[in-house]
């Protein structure tokens, strides 16, 4: 096998610009075949299985076709083979060809909710499938990605080439459009506002961190190290739809004038947010003390060395918020990115401020088939009698927060005392957002409360609906090639019939290819027990994984892990 042949023969070269120094490092950056990748929110997040097989079959023809089909190449084919030595080079390469939009690239993106003509984003848990998909088609873009799918198939490619590489999740991920290190948001009385080609917010964003030596940038290795690589298309790079390579020490210092994309990153984890007021003639007022300079960019996270648990990498990417330092490198960042008309002061000073009026939501995870529920929290902090006019919405939207639907619009009128704390329940019922929440889990919250001065108070938060439960388990002991059964179980949570069920099952040295089962009906309140037998074909650890699928739930899974003997 590949693998095995590879793993009794591979070198490690301390002279080379990627090399890792430490043993267990390399084991799960260059050679872990499989890991997880985290989606949510940063207050209620997951772990999800992506089996990235860089060392299945075809794996050589493929990740070799990649680099021959990608622009560079055909306009000067010996230039970019000469170039192929050096990581950067090829770090850049990859992570245009992931993306489809200027090349023969491997995947096509959407966002809309509508994949009729190819597979949903959500159902993807492989790297493999996608890219001999890719490679049979004669290089024809797969359909369809999202930000996870485009950071799991490059991170295969990078391991595939020696390149230590990890996928890394940013939570609450800024998208900056114009490089002001800032994100203007808009609100209107149904809560956030499009404005155009805007800034935004996404619930969270995933790239890939590759490991390599920038002597490009400085000769003493100040920026050598973890590089930040974005295959997912959103802005372009020198007249490419690429990101990176950005060194993760450049981003947490500010050096924003530093290549690749340093701007771009630096904004993702460390923009300042400042929210506006569209009234109704659509005149925009600044919201009172709504500068937030700690909201963007939290719990960066990635699997841990050898084991399933998290690491988190927020500390790598810039100093803590709310601490001196943090203040001092964005304003370091905006000086050096020449930004005229910047007030860098402005942001720091907002946070000095007391505010007298304070809102907060309290939720938790959130079960889709269930209504939600939330607590809206005011406290008076100030000396004397507020008089709130209170506007709660709750819009279903996607992962990036483009909206989808309002599903709620309440208004309340509150007199707050000096000192005094109220609290507000807030009711969402399943029935207002059930046809919405199949091909969207996600929801914001928002609320703002205006005073008798016109003051503007503002918050929100991002839900992410928890699906039901599935469970997926070998039964008896994995020999290689040897029959073993999965069983998978499902309960319907629902008082009605999921209709157009289907049941999916895959995994590297389990299965060659996705097992796909047609279910079709699920009766309510009734639960669903399959077996598949497969036979291994792969020794070691190997990790199996179901995907259900229906007419009111999306792509649920779960994973188990199995030890498959020789």
């Amino acid at each position: 096998m590949l693998v095995d042949s590879l793993t009794r023969s591979l070198c490690w070269f301390a002279d080379d610009w990627v090399y890792l120094p430490d043993e267990k490092e390399r084991q799960e950056y260059v050679m872990n075949e499989q890991g997880h990748i985290y989606t949510g929110t940063a207050h209620c997040f997951s772990p999800m299985f992506w089996d990235f097989g860089q060392f299945e079959e075809e794996m050589v023809d493929i990740c070799l076709k990649l680099l021959d089909v990608n622009p560079k190449h055909k306009r000067d084919p010996e230039d970019d083979v000469s170039a192929r030595c050096n990581p950067i080079y090829v770090g850049r390469v990859i992570s245009a060809m992931i993306n489809c939009y200027d090349d023969m690239g491997v995947l096509q993106g959407c966002w809309d909710g509508d994949y009729q003509d190819g597979v949903c984003p959500t159902r993807w848990t492989s790297s493999v499938s996608i890219l001999q998909r890719w490679f049979q088609s004669g290089c024809k873009a797969v359909k369809y990605g999202q930000c996870w799918v485009f950071a799991g198939v490059m991170c295969t490619v990078m391991r595939f080439f020696g390149i230590p590489c990890r996928v890394v999740t940013n939570f609450v991920s800024g998208h900056d459009t114009n490089n002001s290190l800032t994100i203007d948001q808009y609100f209107d009385e149904y809560g956030l506002k499009k404005m155009g080609k805007e800034d935004s917010i996404w619930n969270f964003h995933v790239w890939v961190e590759g490991w390599m030596k920038r002597p490009d940038l400085d000769q003493d290795g100040r920026y050598d190290g973890w590089q930040v690589l974005d295959p997912t298309p959103q802005e372009r790079s020198e007249g490419m739809f690429c990101c990176g390579p950005a060194p993760v020490s450049a981003i947490h210092d500010g050096h924003t004038n530093l290549k690749y994309d340093v701007p771009f990153v630096f904004s993702e984890v460390n923009a300042d947010v400042v929210k506006w007021k569209i009234k109704a003639d659509g005149s925009k007022i600044k919201m009172k003390y709504l500068t937030d300079t700690a909201k963007v960019g939290q719990k960066i996270s990635t699997k841990a060395v050898g084991s399933t648990a998290i690491n988190d990498l927020t500390n790598t990417y810039k100093y803590k918020e709310g601490c001196t330092m943090e203040r001092v490198v964005f304003d370091n960042a905006v000086r050096r990115m020449n930004s005229p008309g910047h007030d860098v002061l402005h942001g720091t000073c907002e946070v000095l401020v007391v505010r007298e009026v304070e809102l907060s939501l309290e939720e938790s995870c959130l079960r889709n088939s269930q209504d939600i529920k939330l607590n809206l929290k005011l406290s008076n902090r100030g000396r004397s009698v507020k008089s709130l006019s209170i506007s709660v919405n709750a819009q279903v939207t996607n992962y990036t927060a483009t909206k989808v639907k309002n599903v709620l619009h309440d208004s309340c009128f509150q007199r707050l005392n000096a000192g005094q704390v109220v609290n507000i329940p807030i009711l969402i019922p399943y029935s207002a957002y059930c046809k919405y929440a199949v091909t969207h889990d996600s929801m914001k919250v928002s609320v703002d409360a205006t005073d008798e001065n016109g003051d503007i108070y503002e918050t929100d938060t991002d839900i992410t609906l928890e699906e039901p439960a599935i469970s997926i388990k070998v039964l008896g002991e994995a020999r290689l090639h040897h029959p073993v059964m999965v069983q998978v179980e499902f309960k319907n949570p629902l008082n009605e019939t999921l209709r157009f069920c289907s049941l999916t099952i895959s995994g590297s040295g389990l299965f060659r290819s996705e097992h796909f089962e047609s279910i079709r009906e699920l009766p309510a309140n009734t639960t669903l027990t399959h077996q598949i037998q497969t036979t291994p074909y792969r020794a070691g650890l190997k990790t199996v994984v179901a995907d259900f699928d229906c007419s009111a739930f999306r792509d649920v899974k779960d994973s188990c892990t199995v030890y498959v003997k020789p």
